[in-house]
């Protein structure tokens, strides 16, 4: 079992940046996509970004594209996020999460491992 530790959030003006963190409990998380997803107040849970585990292959949904940006350090067992440029309808929870599968990892539902979330808001 794999663990998904989240931390980074906050408040911030609109415009503004945060980096979050995500830390693996385990070094076997290496092997693993990781991404990121996002859920707002009413909304579904959404697809942000993730990398693949070795090339750091990038994918990102077009509503954070230019934006944000995702990074892995495999020594750390850590996962990035940084985000810049942020807007109000960036205000969501945000989530980690790890699978092996690519495809899965994207479709968000049948992922291995998910982070407990961190919130982040943009204040107009």
């Amino acid at each position: 079992q794999v663990q998904l530790v989240e931390s980074g959030g906050g408040l911030v003006q609109a415009g503004g940046s945060l980096r979050l963190s995500c830390v693996a409990s385990r070094r076997s998380i290496t092997y693993y996509t990781m991404g990121w997803f996002r859920q707002a107040p009413g909304k579904e849970r959404e697809f942000v970004a993730d990398i693949s585990w070795i090339g750091g292959a990038t994918f990102y949904a077009d509503s954070v594209k230019g934006r944000f940006t995702i990074s892995r350090d495999n020594a750390k067992t850590t996962v990035y996020l940084q985000m810049n440029s942020l807007k109000p309808e960036d205000t969501a929870v945000y989530y980690c999460a790890a699978d092996k599968d690519p495809v899965t990892l994207r479709g968000g539902v049948t992922v291995d491992y998910w982070g407990q979330g961190t919130q982040v808001t943009v204040s107009s």
